[in-house]
C-alpha cells in the first residue's frame, strides 16, 4: 500500500480529489508528527492543505506521552492548574502546526493552510463561556490561521455568530441534522453582518462547517439491521451519504442568495462545508466510501491517517459525486423514515453523543496530565 506518510507520495487519487476542487486536511496532530517532519513531508508533497483536532485526537496523543515530556516537565516545575498544562500543550501543537501549513494558507489566501483547536468540550452548552474560550485560544495560539472549533449546540449557534463578528475564523463541529445545518449557516451569515457594521476586513474571516458522516450510517445502519427485512438491509450504507448530500444542496441554495450576494460584495467568503467523521466504521464498506462518493467543489475533506493512505492507494475519484444525487438523496431518506426510523430521533441522539465522547475524552486527558505533573512531585 503507498503510504502518504512518506514523502515520495504525490500521486493519483490525492491530486484528482484536488482538481475537483476539493480540500484535503488531515484529521490527526501530534508532537511526533510534528518533531519528525511527518506533517512537513505531507504538506510539502502538496496533498495536504489543513490539519484537524478534537479532544479525542489530544487525548491519544498527549495521553501516549511521547514527545511532551520536556513540556510536562517544565509545567509541573511552575506548578500549573491541569487545565492550564493542557491548554498549553494543546495550542503548542497547534502553533507549531500553523507555522508548518503558513506557507500554503499564503499561497491560497486564506482559504486553506488551516489549524483548527476546539473549545473546551465542557462548555458546549455555555454561550457566553464559548465566546471566552474562542478568544483565549486564538489569542493562545497566536497564529492567522487557527480556525476555533465550536459545536453546533443550541447555545453554540449565538457563539459562532458572535466570534464570527469579533473576526476570528471558526470551523463549526458535531453538525449532524440538515435543520442544524441551516441555523449555523444562519449563525456564520449574522457574524459576518455584524462584523461589517464594526468595519471589519470580510475577506479575512473564513470558516468552515464540519458535517459529521460516518456516525449517521453507523447509528441508521443499526436500526435497519434490527428490522431485518430485505427493503431494510437494501437501505444500509445509503444514509449517510443522503444526509451529507442534501447539506450540500442546502449550502448551494443559502451561497447563492440575495443575503449572501450581499456579503460576498464586501468580499466575504463563503462558509465551506467540511466532511467530517471520513473514516468507514463497517468493514463490509469499502474504505474510501466517504471520500470518493462525496466529491464536490468547494468542499474540505478531513481525513484520519488510514483514509489518507487508502484514498492515495485507490481511491476511485470519477468527479463530482454529489450534485446529481438530490432526489436519489431525499428517497433514501424518506425510505429510512418510513419504516419507523426517525431521523430527528438520529440526528439529536448523534449530537448528544457527540459532546458526550468529546467531553470524556477530554476528561481522559485531563486525568493523563494530572498523573504525569503528580508523578514529577508537583500537585496539579
Amino acid at each position: 500500500m503507498i503510504t502518504v506518510t512518506e514523502a515520495t507520495a504525490t500521486a493519483g487519487a490525492l491530486e484528482r480529489l484536488a482538481d475537483e476542487g476539493v480540500s484535503i486536511w488531515l484529521d490527526d496532530l501530534s508532537r511526533r508528527r510534528i518533531e519528525s517532519g511527518g506533517l512537513a513531508r505531507l504538506v510539502a508533497a502538496g496533498n495536504v492543505v489543513g490539519v484537524t483536532t478534537n479532544p479525542s485526537i489530544f487525548q491519544a496523543a498527549i495521553g501516549s506521552g511521547a514527545g511532551y515530556e520536556e513540556q510536562l516537565a517544565d509545567l509541573a516545575v511552575r506548578g500549573v492548574t491541569v487545565d492550564e498544562a493542557v491548554r498549553m500543550l494543546t495550542t503548542a501543537d497547534v502553533r507549531s502546526a500553523a507555522d508548518i501549513l503558513h506557507p500554503v494558507y499564503e499561497k491560497t489566501a486564506g482559504r486553506d493552510g488551516r489549524v483548527s483547536i476546539e473549545v473546551d468540550p465542557r462548555l458546549a452548552h455555555d454561550t457566553a463561556a464559548t465566546v471566552a474560550e474562542a478568544r483565549q485560544l486564538a489569542w493562545l495560539v497566536d497564529r492567522p490561521n487557527v480556525m476555533i472549533k465550536i459545536p453546533a449546540t443550541r447555545a453554540g449557534l449565538p457563539a459562532i455568530t458572535e466570534v464570527i463578528a469579533q473576526g476570528i475564523s471558526v470551523n463549526v463541529t458535531l453538525i449532524f441534522s440538515l435543520e442544524r445545518y441551516r441555523e449555523v449557516m444562519d449563525a456564520y451569515l449574522a457574524g459576518l453582518e455584524k462584523a461589517r457594521t464594526k468595519g471589519l476586513d470580510l475577506s479575512a474571516i473564513h470558516s468552515v462547517a464540519s458535517f459529521f458522516v460516518s456516525r449517521v450510517d453507523t447509528e441508521i445502519d443499526k436500526r435497519l439491521t434490527v428490522l431485518g427485512t430485505d427493503e431494510a438491509l437494501a437501505l444500509k450504507g445509503r444514509a449517510a451519504l443522503a444526509n451529507a448530500r442534501l447539506a450540500y444542496e442546502a449550502y448551494e441554495e443559502v451561497f447563492s442568495g440575495e443575503r449572501w450576494l450581499a456579503l460576498a460584495g464586501d468580499r466575504a467568503n463563503k462558509q465551506r462545508p467540511l466532511w467530517a467523521s471520513t473514516g468507514v466504521k463497517d468493514p463490509a464498506y469499502k474504505d474510501t466510501l466517504y471520500v470518493d462518493d462525496l466529491v464536490a467543489p468547494g468542499t474540505v475533506n478531513t481525513m484520519p491517517e488510514a483514509t489518507l493512505n487508502a484514498v492515495a492507494d485507490h481511491g476511485a475519484v470519477t468527479g463530482d459525486t454529489v450534485t446529481g444525487g438530490y432526489p436519489q438523496a431525499r428517497a433514501d431518506l424518506a425510505a429510512v423514515e418510513r419504516l419507523g426510523i426517525s431521523y430527528e430521533e438520529v440526528v439529536r441522539q448523534l449530537e448528544d453523543e457527540g459532546v458526550a465522547k468529546f467531553e470524556a475524552a477530554w476528561q481522559d486527558l485531563l486525568d493523563a496530565v494530572t498523573k504525569s505533573l503528580d508523578s514529577k512531585g508537583v500537585d496539579a
